[in-house]
């Protein structure tokens, strides 16, 4: 996160993770972190939120689909992102993939299909043949040997 934005939708188990490194990290980085999230789930936004200090609570749409997709649609296109990586969820992962995939046809998409779910599932779908997304668990490691010459 030195010299780079790290843009996500407010998955709470994402929100708890990053919340953990920041705290190994003395919140080195911190406002280099940009949390999306629904206003739909406001009642329900996880106490980490408050380790976040960039937030865009989105608040438009009617119900929970059109919602979160609008969500989605405003995080995507925030900035002009080079890398798009996903990580296990569910449809809307797909959704997300691609919203990303039309608004940054150049950029670089990791399905981290390990994670399993709509990740594995893109991985498949899109024909990736990077067998690291696949069986790499190593995340660490994972994430620094793809992105080390790219970031």
């Amino acid at each position: 996160l030195t010299n780079n934005v790290l843009v996500y939708g407010g998955q709470p188990a994402i929100t708890s993770l990053l919340k953990y490194i920041l705290c190994k990290t003395s919140f080195e980085h911190k406002d280099n972190i940009i949390l999306y999230q629904s206003a739909y789930f406001k009642k329900e936004f996880p106490s980490d939120n408050e380790f976040i200090t960039k937030k865009n609570i989105i608040d438009v749409g009617f119900d929970l689909e059109s919602s979160l997709s609008e969500m989605r649609f405003q995080m995507i296109k925030s900035h002009p992102f080079s890398i798009g990586i996903f990580v296990g969820g569910k449809s809307g992962v797909i959704e997300e993939f691609n919203m990303f995939r039309n608004l940054h046809p150049e950029a670089i998409i990791l399905p981290i299909a390990s994670t399993g779910a709509a990740a594995m599932a893109l991985y498949h779908l899109f024909n990736f043949t990077d067998k690291r997304l696949l069986t790499d668990f190593a995340y660490k490691t994972l994430f620094k040997n793809l992105l080390t010459d790219i970031i």
